[in-house]
C-alpha cells in the first residue's frame, strides 16, 4: 500500500472531494508506475484517477461506523509525536 494514501473514513470534518482525489491520484500513480503520464498515456491515466475517486466518495459515503469521528488535528498531533519517536535517533 502507498504509504502516502492516508485514511479518510470516520474523520470530522469529513473528507472532502479535493482529499479523495488526491488520494485517487496516489493510488492510480503507485499502481501505473507514472509519477506524470506521457500524453500518450494522459487520458487514460486522468480517467482512471476520476473513477478511482468517483468510487472512493461512494464508497465513504456508504460505510458506516459506531466509533466517534476522529479529529483531525488531534491525529495530526499523535502522527507528528510517532514520527518524532521514529526519526530521534
Amino acid at each position: 500500500m502507498c504509504r502516502n494514501i492516508k485514511p479518510l473514513f470516520n474523520f470530522e470534518p469529513p473528507a472532502n472531494d479535493d482529499e479523495i482525489r488526491a488520494a485517487a491520484l496516489q493510488y492510480v500513480r503507485k499502481i501505473s508506475g507514472y509519477n506524470k503520464p506521457s500524453k500518450a498515456n494522459e487520458a487514460a491515466f486522468n480517467a482512471a484517477v476520476e473513477a478511482v475517486a468517483a468510487v472512493s466518495s461512494r464508497l465513504l459515503a456508504a460505510l458506516e461506523s459506531q466509533s466517534p469521528p476522529r479529529i483531525r488535528e488531534v491525529e495530526a498531533a499523535k502522527a507528528r509525536a510517532r514520527s518524532a519517536r521514529r526519526f530521534a535517533r
